[in-house]
């Protein structure tokens, strides 16, 4: 019991001792004891990446030709604060950056053959759960990549202020266009497959049909194979006019002009047969022909058709219709107008001058032509 206390005895007499003996020792071992927690307090700068030293030592272990390339783009650098930044951590980043993109486009890839697969689901729940899953995957790569990284986001506190401000104005449209895509999916109001037909700011019409809905945009391809791409927000704000939102069958108007004196009703049944021969015209319901209007030159007509396929252009069908209903008129003998126009003249003094002058006029030219042959 009495061993600890004998040995605190001892060792004080001794530093005692020490101190008697050798007084300078004594003065810079405590100068060195003083300094040292201020030492302690001046830590070397923090990487921002924060795995760039662990992957540089298990780099090393494995190879050490590997391993001083690392170290010595790892010495050149800068620091910023108490952080540094070295080439070995910015291409580190860029690395990184660039498997997680491959990650992410891969996973992308194969949600979109998983939801092709799952034959059960609409087209539009097909689009919206690729989206959804395309999001969630790119989340879980970004998340990856941070912690792999192990990036110290303190060191960007200088800088995300003015970066989110810059990321908050660049991305609005963006955002606001994949939020807008998601809420057409949901609502099913469009999806991959109909035909509408769209008005911008200008009046300028677009018609075609859906054949993407992406993050950013729709894809309209027209009947020329022209592919718009129109904003997911240009679709909310506009109105838009969905062909086959609940039903494909549409009408088509082709309208038709006929003589005053033409036989109206054999028109109409000659209209009829027309509409009727074409080839996509449905037989339910049936085609008609309505009378529109008396013009200036004809009796104006419309005939109502129907089609249930949209996608194919309607352009084709007027003129199917109408190329029946000409040798149908022509073999009928039914007049197409075109248009005509009567002249009345009022005679008056200014007139009868003109008419005199322009008589007097010929008769000069014909005297000063010479003669026929004829007439020698």
């Amino acid at each position: 019991m009495t061993a600890p206390t004998d040995a605190a005895t001892s060792s004080s007499g001794n530093s005692a001792i020490d101190m008697l003996l050798n007084p300078q020792g004594s003065e810079v071992a405590s100068s060195a004891a003083s300094n040292a927690p201020a030492a302690a307090a001046t830590p070397a700068p923090d990487d921002a990446v924060g795995a760039a030293d662990s992957i540089r030592d298990a780099v090393t272990q494995h190879s050490m030709t590997v391993g001083e390339i690392i170290n010595k783009l790892d010495a050149i650098g800068f620091t910023v604060g108490s952080t540094r930044i070295s080439v070995w951590s910015a291409l580190l980043v860029f690395m990184v950056i660039a498997a997680t993109i491959i990650f992410a486009r891969i996973g992308s890839r194969l949600a979109h053959s998983m939801f092709n697969r799952l034959t059960r689901l609409s087209p539009t729940q097909q689009v919206l759960g690729e989206k959804l899953l395309t999001l969630i995957v790119w989340a879980v790569a970004i998340l990856m990549a941070i912690d792999v990284l192990g990036i110290n986001l303190t060191a960007l506190t200088v800088f995300s202020g003015a970066f989110g401000l810059a990321i908050g104005f660049g991305l609005q449209k963006t955002f606001g266009n994949l939020i807008a895509g998601i809420i057409l999916l949901m609502d099913r109001s469009i999806k991959p497959g109909d035909v509408i037909a769209v008005s911008d700011q200008a009046g300028n019409s677009t018609f075609g049909q859906i054949r993407k809905i992406g993050i950013r945009a729709v894809s309209v391809t027209t009947r020329d194979r022209r592919e718009y791409l129109i904003p997911n927000e240009q679709l909310m704000i506009n109105q838009v006019e969905n062909w086959s939102y609940s039903s494909k069958v549409v009408r088509i108007q082709v309208p038709v002009g006929v003589s005053y004196n033409a036989d109206i009703k054999l028109a109409e049944e000659l209209m009829m047969q027309a509409a009727k021969e074409a080839k996509r015209v449905l037989e339910t319901p049936p085609p008609s022909a309505w009378l529109d209007s008396y013009g200036d030159s004809s009796v104006n007509f419309v005939i109502q058709c129907w089609i249930d396929d949209p996608e194919e252009g309607v352009g084709n069908v007027r003129s199917e219709v109408l190329k029946n209903l000409w040798w149908l008129f022509k073999e009928h003998d039914v007049e197409i107008p075109f248009p005509q126009r009567d002249i009345n003249l009022r005679g008056n003094e200014q007139f009868e001058h003109l008419i005199a002058a322009i008589a007097q006029r010929m008769e000069k030219r014909d005297d000063a032509l010479p003669p026929r042959k004829s007439e020698e």
